[in-house]
């Protein structure tokens, strides 16, 4: 007789066009809403260049994605748990330009373990931009979160992102998540600016996952490296973010 089957995590990419939205602070306070409903959760920094899921959180991980992309170690050798959210995370390597600029195919054997890896989901926060290796991951998750704000470079950067997706991954799944709005129909009106666009030059609409409206209470945790829903669980924002969480089943 064989084990029981494994189901493979669903894998879930943040991507942004440009940097400056929230997209590391949105997986990393999506990756604890996950935990928190009862999920195991992996969360990737899967910024080959500026990694700083480890500064938010203020940890300081020995070894790091450079090492699993080396072939120096595995994924079980080098993440860490986040002990108060309850998640695990793969930290990365910031200021690496070996990383920033690796073959897109090279990522395949990463791909490769994450896909078998022991978690119900897997978190990858990708780097803001259009590179070879961003588009790659993003076409590999099974779902892709493309964050935006209200204003007109945020917005014209994410229609980008959503352009290319459409390329990359025929019939992928692609949602909007509106950051920093000042309210609900502030939020709204800006995913319909997106919506439009890509119905009209993509033929495809993206689902809107969620509008996160703007909240001081998410700046004061990020400088005092606390995750939002321990420091602030009852905020406007993290009620957004729990609420993405149940939209993503």
């Amino acid at each position: 007789m064989t084990g029981p089957r494994l189901i493979a995590p669903r894998l879930i990419a943040v991507a942004s066009g440009k940097g400056g939205v929230g997209k590391t602070w949105l997986s990393i306070t999506l990756s604890h809403a996950l935990a928190r409903s009862g999920r195991s959760v992996l969360l990737v920094d899967a910024d080959l260049g500026l990694a700083n899921v480890d500064i938010q959180l203020g940890l300081t991980p020995s070894r790091d994605l450079g090492a699993v992309l080396a072939g120096e170690a595995t994924l079980a050798d080098v993440v860490v748990r986040h002990d108060d959210g309850r998640f695990d995370i793969l930290a990365g390597r910031s200021g690496s330009g070996a990383l920033a600029g690796l073959p897109a195919d090279a990522l395949s054997p990463l791909l490769g373990m994450l896909r078998s890896a022991p978690y119900q989901f897997v978190l990858l926060d990708l780097g803001a931009g259009l590179e070879p290796t961003v588009r790659r991951l993003a076409a590999a998750a099974d779902t892709l979160l493309v964050v935006a704000t209200g204003e007109p470079t945020s917005l014209t950067d994410a229609y980008a992102v959503l352009k290319l997706y459409a390329a990359d991954r025929v019939g992928g799944d692609a949602r909007v998540i509106v950051n920093q709005s000042q309210n609900r129909a502030s939020g709204e009106r800006t995913y319909e600016t997106l919506r439009r666009a890509a119905f009209a030059f993509l033929g495809q609409t993206p689902g809107l996952a969620g509008i996160i409206r703007r909240d001081e209470r998410v700046p004061e945790a990020i400088r005092r490296q606390m995750l939002l829903l321990t420091r602030h669980p009852t905020s406007l924002a993290a009620e957004d973010v729990e609420q993405v969480c149940r939209t993503l089943g």
